[in-house]
């Protein structure tokens, strides 16, 4: 588990901002830096490659670069635009933090500081005959850099803010972090089922002033915490839990002091959203958005809600993955399991209610239960099941066709069986 700083850090790293600055201080001390390496190089090799003709590239690439830039920005609001009214305004968070995106942009502002910063250089005097063959040299490499992020952002923009690409995205963020959740169940924690008792009666409940999601718990520290004051910490919030004042965070029992409740409050990240990292439930329930729209009247897409439901299996199919078991880093904090229940509950139920009327989906959601319930976990098996029966009553409740509430019901007969059905 990463630290709460390290998470914070990796946040950052997210932005468009730091990325263009990082590439354009680059791209300034490339340029400037042909004033260091000139002196080692042979008189007379100006003339000979043609470097006098720097000048006329550099203000090229100036011109060229800012318009290129004002272009792309353009495109990419566009894009947001798009995928928030044609998708979710939930995956346009993913779009934005694209690193290919940004990696362009950077690119293309890193390249119109290099050439404007070696224009004024070239015009104060400073480069001399050698500096301007360093300089010419290395204006042909941000050339080069240039044509090839060019083709890739040509190539990227015919998908950018589409439905499928930006679906994609979600599932691939929600993918991540099932895995990573996957690997440490209980954020590195002991289960809270293996609890003698549950949480003690007489634990101490710790509250927040803050309302809003919980984004990132540093399980890390609290364990130190807990360690240090010879108790245990029992959480009750985990990541894309909505708290207020009333609710707690997390109770402590056994501490040999009374429990420093700015030190464990310091350890929860608390915002206005919730986040895709610790929190694979949040893009299940983007997943389920993008379908929900899909089915609205205004776009009637059912092509699009089955899409959702294959790549819901494919997510959902990685909790039942046989792996080794789980080893607990932290033996004093006592962290809650996900509920397969929830998982389905994320994103198949808001599907089986709005697309209730689609004969389409809803035989596409009975292969989805039945791919499920096959999977080989008993638990799976169980809700699939039930999640079908719930189905069925919605399709008989919304459908006015007995034929197509038939089809529905004859491809939910396969829900649970391991063979004959395609």
């Amino acid at each position: 588990m990463i630290s709460k700083w390290a998470w914070h850090l990796k946040r950052l790293t997210r932005k468009l901002w730091l990325r263009a600055a990082l590439i354009s201080l680059l791209a300034v001390a490339a340029a400037l830096g042909s004033l260091v390496v000139s002196p080692l190089l042979p008189p007379g090799l100006s003339a000979q490659i043609g470097a006098d003709a720097v000048d006329n590239i550099l203000n090229i690439i100036a011109t060229s670069m800012l318009t290129v830039t004002t272009f792309s920005l353009s495109t990419m609001v566009a894009a947001y635009a798009a995928a928030t009214s044609n998708v979710t305004p939930r995956a346009t968070r993913l779009l934005i933090e694209d690193t290919t995106t940004q990696n362009v942009l950077a690119t293309f502002v890193g390249s119109f500081l290099y050439s404007l910063v070696a224009i004024i250089t070239l015009s104060m005097g400073a480069y001399g005959e050698r500096g301007r063959v360093v300089l010419f040299a290395v204006t042909i490499v941000v050339i080069i850099l240039i044509v090839m992020t060019l083709l890739r952002w040509i190539d990227y923009l015919l998908r950018l803010g589409r439905v499928g690409e930006t679906t994609q995205q979600v599932e691939k963020a929600t993918t991540e972090a099932m895995r990573i959740r996957k690997k440490t169940p209980n954020l590195g924690g002991v289960p809270i089922e293996q609890a003698e008792s549950g949480i003690p009666r007489n634990a101490s409940p710790i509250f927040t002033d803050t309302i809003g999601y919980v984004q990132h718990i540093d399980v890390d520290a609290l364990n130190d915490y807990a360690v240090e004051a010879k108790g245990r910490i029992y959480l009750a919030a985990l990541p894309g839990t909505f708290i207020d004042p009333k609710r707690p965070l997390a109770w402590c029992s056994g501490l040999n002091e009374t429990p420093d409740a700015a030190t464990i409050i310091a350890a929860f990240t608390i915002g206005e959203d919730r986040s895709f990292d610790q929190d694979p439930r949040f893009g299940l329930c983007v997943m389920a958005e993008i379908a929900q729209r899909a089915m609205s009247p205004a776009v009637n897409d059912p092509g699009t809600a089955i899409d959702v439901i294959g790549r819901a299996v494919r997510v959902l199919s990685i909790w039942a993955e046989p792996d080794a078991e789980a080893e607990v880093q932290f033996n004093s904090i006592f962290v809650p399991s996900i509920d397969i229940a929830d998982l389905f509950d994320d994103v198949l139920t808001p599907l089986a209610r709005d697309a209730a009327g689609s004969v389409e989906v809803q035989i596409r959601l009975q292969k989805a239960y039945s791919a499920l319930a096959r999977i080989g976990d008993a638990r799976y098996e169980a809700v699939a099941k039930r999640h079908s029966k719930a189905a069925i009553e919605r399709v008989r409740a919304a459908m006015t066709s007995s034929h197509d509430v038939q089809r529905v019901v004859d491809a939910a007969k396969f829900v649970g069986r391991t063979t004959g059905q395609k």
